[in-house]
């Protein structure tokens, strides 16, 4: 997930316009004589809130008049003419998200040691953020100007945190009173004007699962093809989560869970010809359960919140691996790698040079025909199918890699995710290592700055380890194996 600054979303929203932090060389912005730390306020005489405000504003207008702020305090008005298509040239600070209201009796934030870093306490609750990157909402503290945004902008699709459709149930579980749990005219306007809606239930033992989980599942897909999907993905309790009101997920629990859900699926597919409620990849492995098939998951609609991952994963794999068997096919693992992201989450407006296998090179040299020996870390819970696919990858091609899932010791509880690993969890077993080099998750490293979440630094973490260590993506490993 993107990390944002800690900045209260309040304080950036007193400053009017929105701040310039890198220009084109030679595009209409530089010939324009707009710098770094330039401040654009209005666009046509309409005040910009973000850079979202920007592009729409700017979007097809050939004939522009910008409000400019310098930092020395001088105001500028730059009046331009532009091509249609042609692109200004300008890079924006990053939006400060709105902060959340809710107290989530579940809400990872308070499953954080209490010498966590700030910026993991940061709770974000931005309709902007849900279109950018599929941040989720509750929509439970939206505003009527918010409202009015997702809709003349067309924000679309939004990523809504429902957990239950029982309003007794969602006010319990957001912590907050029944009159702002309800947000049934909200989705209802939200849909009226055709913004899709993809869904979310975390899934909580005893307090919204069973009967619970099947009303609020019908009663969403019955908004179905608005309401596009519905994730349900188990609740994760860290070491640190103390409230008795929560339950421990068993496998039992994801066995029942499956079950369950399976049923409704099925009728689903008969009825709305999509499987519409999709598990976490987390409930089947926990459940020791096999991931559903390719054709299960349709387009992937929720990929990014765990769903449907391992399948792709699985798939791309086996592509890899069959590649070898044809001279000249190599390439096609590599692109086979890419559509792993196919069909992610991200909207295009957000993504940026360091995006997730943009620009991604093979950081091990070694010489043509030497075989790898190596290791892989990765999550106590993906370990094991990383394990099976790592030892056919070796007996394929005679190569040594060893798999290790590394135990997450700091925050512990359920936590077994690869993404949520830290500095300190990696020493802790870096005596394990085996070979020329180790290979880490990319998704560790905070996407803007070379630390994990720990606060430890990338180049810190190298320093202690006793052979060198990569980052890599799904992309970036693919292609090495490759």
């Amino acid at each position: 997930m993107y990390e944002f600054a800690v900045t209260p979303a309040v304080t950036q929203l007193r400053r009017p316009g929105v701040i310039i932090t890198e220009v084109t060389p030679g595009s209409v912005a530089d010939e324009l004589e707009l710098r770094p730390s330039d401040r654009i306020v209005k666009v046509n005489g309409r005040a910009v809130r973000d850079y979202l405000d920007f592009r729409f504003q700017t979007a097809g207008e050939t004939e522009l008049t910008f409000h400019v702020k310098k930092p020395n305090g001088e105001t500028l008005e730059i009046e331009f003419d532009r091509e249609e298509s042609e692109d200004l040239g300008l890079m924006f600070e990053q939006i400060v998200p709105r902060q959340c209201a809710n107290e989530c009796i579940f809400c990872f934030c308070k499953g954080n040691p209490a010498d966590a870093r700030p910026s993991l306490f940061v709770r974000d609750e931005d309709i902007r953020l849900s279109f950018l990157y599929g941040n989720y909402t509750t929509l439970s503290s939206i505003t009527e100007d918010e409202m009015k945004r997702i809709v003349e902008q067309r924000l679309s699709p939004q990523y809504v945190s429902v957990h239950a459709t029982d309003l007794k149930t969602r006010a319990y579980l957001l912590g907050v009173d029944e009159k702002r749990a309800d947000i049934a005219d909200k989705l209802k306007r939200l849909l009226d004007n055709d913004i899709e809606i993809h869904a979310q239930v975390v899934l909580c033992p005893e307090i919204n699962d069973g009967v619970q989980l099947e009303k609020t599942l019908r009663d969403l897909a019955a908004y179905y093809p608005n309401v596009v999907s519905t994730a349900v993905v188990p609740v994760a309790l860290t070491r640190y989560n103390t409230d008795e009101r929560l339950t421990r997920v068993t496998p039992e629990f994801c066995r029942q869970t499956i079950e369950q859900v399976e049923k409704l699926q099925k009728e689903f597919r008969r009825t709305l010809g999509t499987t519409f409620a999709f598990l976490g990849d987390e409930i089947y492995i926990k459940g020791g359960i096999e991931i559903p098939s390719r054709r299960h998951y349709g387009n992937y609609p929720q990929i990014e919140d765990g769903v449907g991952m391992v399948r792709t994963f699985l798939n791309a794999f086996e592509k890899l691996l069959r590649s070898f068997q044809t001279e000249g096919k190599k390439n096609e693992a590599v692109q086979l790698a890419r559509q792993f992201f196919k069909n992610s989450r991200t909207h295009p407006e957000a993504r940026t040079p360091t995006a997730l296998f943009e620009g991604s090179t093979l950081p091990i040299d070694r010489p043509r025909g030497r075989k790898l020996f190596g290791t892989i870390l990765t999550g106590e819970m993906f370990e094991p199918t990383l394990s099976d696919q790592i030892g056919r990858y070796n007996k394929a091609r005679h190569s040594r890699l060893n798999v290790i899932g590394v135990p997450n010791t700091y925050f512990g509880g359920d936590v077994a995710v690869a993404g949520l690993l830290t500095g300190q969890d990696y020493l802790k077993i870096k005596d394990r290592i085996v070979g020329d080099f180790a290979v880490i998750p990319k998704h560790t490293i905070k996407s803007d700055e070379p630390i994990l979440l720990d606060g430890m630094s990338f180049d810190e973490l190298k320093s202690k380890f006793p052979v060198p260590v990569y980052d890599l993506d799904l992309n970036g490993l693919m292609t090495f194996l490759s």
